[in-house]
């Protein structure tokens, strides 16, 4: 069955492949991202090779009334919204000492604040239609907290805590609410980390290797589908066995 499914952060990497792997099944989407840049222009064209009415909506998720506006467009250019993807995020590598209060806020507000605005705006219509299935993107990182990423991790572990509660408040209107939490994956946001440390990451890793984007995106695509349709308030972890 066709879906329609608004996806932020999906300029790039993890949210550009869901955009991609959805399209490629069948369903329509609206891309969201903070800009449309040549990696969003890039994106869009693939993803229009499947969905020929794909659009890009730029947006800041930090900001209220702009997330209010791009929710407002997608529901009238697709008309409604099945599948909520919550990709949008940032991370900063650095000792929390040093951490000052402008980049706490930026991540906080990208990734915690940026993904309550945007499901706020998108939830009205859900619970009119008596369905839809929203999907945020955690880290493992969340899970366990990672060393010199303390406020990233504290993002993504609210991800996590927002999916569950969420999920129970939501579900006696038919929206399920479920989280998918990455391992290590090649994304341009691991590209930093360097070679030798990825490569290092990939020996940690049980099952090998690093994951990559279609890893998530399956994952993503699974959660969003009839066969998840017994599947809320969870977090699943795609990481190779890194968190066990």
């Amino acid at each position: 069955m066709s879906k329609n499914v608004l996806i932020t952060g999906a300029s790039r990497g993890i949210g550009a492949r869901c955009a991609l792997n959805f399209a490629k099944k069948g369903c329509r989407v609206t891309l969201c991202g903070r800009t449309f840049s040549q990696k969003a222009e890039e994106t869009l064209k693939k993803v229009r090779e499947y969905d020929k009415s794909a659009a890009f909506l730029p947006f800041d998720v930090r900001v209220a009334e702009e997330s209010e506006k791009a929710v407002a467009l997608a529901l009238s250019n697709m008309g409604g919204i099945d599948t909520l993807v919550l990709c949008a995020g940032v991370a900063k590598q650095e000792l929390f000492q040093y951490t000052d209060e402008k980049t706490y806020d930026y991540i906080m507000d990208t990734n915690v604040k940026g993904a309550y605005l945007v499901t706020k705006a998108v939830l009205p219509h859900m619970i009119s239609q008596k369905s839809g299935s929203i999907i945020f993107i955690s880290s493992m990182w969340g899970e366990v907290g990672a060393s010199m990423e303390v406020i990233y991790s504290a993002s993504k572990a609210a991800l996590i805590g927002m999916t569950k509660a969420l999920a129970k408040e939501v579900a006696p209107s038919g929206i399920r609410v479920n989280c998918v939490s990455p391992g290590v994956i090649a994304t341009d946001m691991t590209l930093n980390l360097g070679k030798e440390t990825l490569n290092a990451l990939a020996k940690e890793t049980p099952l090998g290797r690093n994951g990559t984007p279609e890893d998530i995106a399956q994952a993503v695509y699974f959660l969003s589908s009839e066969a998840a349709s017994f599947i809320t308030g969870q977090n699943i972890g795609v990481n190779g066995g890194f968190v066990i």
